[in-house]
């Protein structure tokens, strides 16, 4: 585990401490989860972005294609 040392405006850290103590978790854990929260929403709007861009490399005939060598069953007739 690693140490930070944030330097926070008091009355900020006035509601950080208000807001630990209204949801029962220690200032730590309260700063933990928003930083992992938003870490995530980060690394899921890059990933978005990614798809976006491999969707715009797509090709509609490619796919047409790809889907013409699928044999036309019904999925259920394939269950043992």
């Amino acid at each position: 585990m690693s140490k930070l040392s944030v330097r926070l405006p008091d009355s900020l850290h006035k509601r950080l401490k208000d807001l630990a103590k209204q949801e029962g978790v220690s200032v730590n854990q309260l700063i933990s989860t928003a930083v992992a929260e938003k870490v995530s929403a980060l690394l899921t709007e890059d990933y978005l972005s990614y798809l976006r861009e491999r969707a715009a490399r797509g090709s509609w005939e490619k796919f047409d294609a790809a889907m013409s060598l699928v044999p036309d069953a019904d999925p259920a007739d394939r269950l043992p």
